[in-house]
Formats: structure tokens, C-alpha cells, sequence
């Protein structure tokens, strides 16, 4: 753990699970401090991700899964001939832009969640082949599933960046604080 997610209030259990999100979107946030696009764009190790692709597809994934929870239809239609897409840049697309994006979608997370009656309500899973028929998943399990899914890509950006300039997440977040 790289930074410290305060405690919540005593059963505040969205504050807390939101903090958590919060605390793991910081992690790829991070990742691009001080970097150009051209840095944030490249690829330095033998996987394909590049920290713009990781900033870019972590929001589109917070954003659809918000979107279905409310019962609406993602932003970005994602499918097997766009899938790559959601994890590079595309022409007139920068890494501010989409950091900007991620702000609103977080805020649009954070007031969705604080306001939804019960983490017990569900919503219906999409229809795809990864998921059960006719499955549900519950606003608790929207919030795990994207501080899983933040994380899992987090730990990408730590490699991704000290592939780049060998900074770590520790010394990231001193820069962080010192800006």
C-alpha cells in the first residue's frame, strides 16, 4: 500500500468503498505525473499497455459499469472489432483529456453511489457469453469489481513508470505531495 485510505466513519460503508477507489484511480493518476503524451503513449516493456492506455481505459470502464448500474447504456460501445481502442490513444485524444474525463466520471461515481437507497439494489448484467443468463450484480459488487479493476491496472502503471524513468509509486507520490 502506497498511500493510506482513511478509516471511515463507523458503518459507513460506501464512504469507505468509495475511498478505496479513489485511493487506487490515485495509484494510475500518478503513474503520468510529469510525463509528455509521447512518454505516457509509449510502450516500454514487452506488454502492449502504455500508461495513456491504462488512464483511458480505466475511465471507460468506471464509466460503463456506472452507466449500467443506473441502467443506461456505456458512453463508448465496446466490442471485439473496438476492443484495443479503450487501451491506446487515438488521433486528437491526450492524456489531460483524459484525465479530465476520469474527474467527471469519478464525481459521477462518487454522487451515484452515495445516493443509490441500498448496495443491496441490483442491476442486470450485460448480455455477453462472461456472464451468467439473466445475472444481476448488486451497487456492492459494482464498487468491488472497480477497486479490483483499478487496482489490477495500478500495478500495471507502477511497472509501466519505472520502466519509463525507474520512479517508483513511493517516490510519485512524494512528487504528488510536493506540487
Amino acid at each position: 500500500m502506497v498511500t493510506h485510505v482513511p478509516a471511515e466513519e463507523y458503518g459507513d460503508e460506501r464512504g469507505a468503498l468509495l475511498n478505496f477507489i479513489a485511493e487506487q484511480r490515485g495509484g494510475i493518476r500518478r503513474a503520468v505525473l510529469g510525463l509528455t503524451d509521447e512518454q505516457a503513449t509509449s510502450r516500454p516493456t514487452v506488454s502492449e499497455l502504455s500508461l495513456a492506455g491504462l488512464v483511458k481505459h480505466a475511465a471507460e470502464v468506471e464509466q460503463s459499469w456506472i452507466a449500467r448500474a443506473k441502467g443506461e447504456e456505456p458512453a463508448v460501445h465496446r466490442d471485439e472489432t473496438n476492443w484495443g481502442e479503450t487501451h491506446r490513444l487515438l488521433e486528437g485524444e491526450t492524456v489531460a483529456q483524459q484525465l479530465e474525463y476520469w474527474e467527471k466520471v469519478a464525481a459521477e461515481t462518487e454522487a451515484f453511489i452515495r445516493a443509490v437507497p441500498s448496495l443491496d439494489d441490483t442491476f442486470p448484467l450485460p448480455d455477453q457469453p462472461w456472464f451468467p443468463p439473466e445475472g444481476r450484480a448488486s451497487m456492492r459488487w459494482v464498487c468491488l469489481h472497480l477497486i479490483r479493476e483499478t487496482a489490477r491496472h495500478a500495478g500495471h502503471a507502477d511497472i509501466i513508470r519505472e520502466s519509463l524513468d525507474g520512479r517508483t509509486a513511493f517516490e510519485l507520490v512524494a512528487l504528488e505531495q510536493a506540487g
